[in-house]
Order: structure tokens, then C-alpha cells, then sequence
């Protein structure tokens, strides 16, 4: 009987002191809760500073993809003004071959003295609305005879002393060029001055 005296009392001990425990437990949780709960001010300031720094973030990261789409909306826009001025570039340099030859027709039927003038007037007006067609897309001939020689505009195939213009300059142009829009289509192929002196 002892025994169960001595269980019956360990047990009542466990319980008194779980219960004790527990009562402890809580009162420490409550003076945690009123010691967090003492400070409301402290936390909404921190509450504050957290989304006054999310919402800076938040405005720089717009400002930043507002900038870049600017940039990509003038981006965009200069490469389509490009592409309309250059797009007829390769058409172009195709009808190029054509104007050549009418201006050859119209050179061969000069020296010759043809008697058919009505047909060399036919091609000369249908090369002069070839040559303002040409003018509406941006495309101008390379003023070459007469001026120095300039690598950036002019092709020299030969070189051919004369002492009536100084050295380096264009004597004779055998195919005209062309820039379109600011841009070299095609460069003036010419003979250029060489001086006597200089050989």
C-alpha cells in the first residue's frame, strides 16, 4: 500500500507541477506579448520605412522601363525612317543601268548626226522623268568633271596627263555615280589629270 501511496503522490506532484508549468508558460508569453505590444509606434515606423522603400524601388524600377521604352520608341522610329529612305536602294541601282544606256543611245545618236531626232527626243524626255522620279527618292548625280579627284565619290580607272587642269582632278567621267539620300549608290567612274611634271 505504500506503494501505491508513493504513485499516488508523484503523480499529484506531476500535476500540480505541469499545471504550474503551464500557468508560467502563459504568464511569460503574455509579458513577451505586452512588452511587443508596449511599442506600437516603433513598429509601424519600421512598417512605414519598409514600404517607403518598397515604393522607391517600385518608382525607380517604372522610371528605368519608361526610359528604356523611350528609348526603344525613338530606337524604332529612326531605324523605320531608315529603312524608307534606303528601301528603293537596290531597284534603284538596277534603273541605273537603264539610265546608262539611254544616255549612251542619246551621246551615240549625237555624234553619228542620226537623221531620226524624233526618236532621240523620245528617249532624252523619258530619261529626264526617269532622272525626277529619281530626285523624289532622294537619288542625285555625283558632280564629278572639273573637280578634284575624292576617293569617297569617285572610281579612277586611268590617269591621263594633261596640263590644262591642275593635278588630280576629273578630265573625263565614263560612268556617272550616284549618292541617295546622303549615301554612295554608285561612285563616278573617271579618268583623272596627271601632270607632266609629276610622272
Amino acid at each position: 500500500m505504500t506503494d501505491d501511496k508513493k504513485k499516488i503522490q508523484k503523480k499529484a506532484e506531476t500535476d500540480k507541477h505541469g499545471t504550474d508549468n503551464k500557468i508560467s508558460t502563459k504568464k511569460d508569453l503574455d509579458k513577451e506579448k505586452k512588452g511587443k505590444a508596449t511599442d506600437p509606434l516603433k513598429e509601424m515606423e519600421t512598417k512605414i520605412k519598409s514600404l517607403e522603400k518598397e515604393a522607391k524601388e517600385t518608382y525607380d524600377r517604372f522610371l528605368r522601363v519608361s526610359a528604356e521604352f523611350e528609348n526603344y520608341k525613338k530606337r524604332s522610329a529612326r531605324e523605320m525612317s531608315e529603312f524608307k529612305k534606303f528601301a528603293n536602294e537596290s531597284l534603284i541601282k538596277e534603273l541605273l543601268l537603264v539610265v546608262d544606256n539611254m544616255e549612251r543611245a542619246i551621246n551615240s545618236s549625237k555624234d553619228e548626226g542620226s537623221s531620226n531626232n524624233s526618236l532621240v527626243e523620245g528617249i532624252d524626255m523619258t530619261l529626264k522623268e526617269l532622272l525626277k522620279i529619281f530626285e523624289k527618292f532622294g537619288v542625285k548625280q555625283v558632280e564629278s568633271l572639273g573637280k578634284p579627284f575624292d576617293p569617297n565619290f569617285h572610281q579612277a580607272v586611268m590617269q591621263q596627263e594633261n596640263d590644262e587642269h591642275p593635278h588630280n582632278t576629273v578630265i573625263n567621267e565614263l560612268q556617272k555615280g550616284y549618292i541617295i539620300n546622303e549615301r554612295l549608290l554608285r561612285p563616278a567612274t573617271v579618268v583623272v589629270s596627271m601632270s607632266k611634271e609629276k610622272k
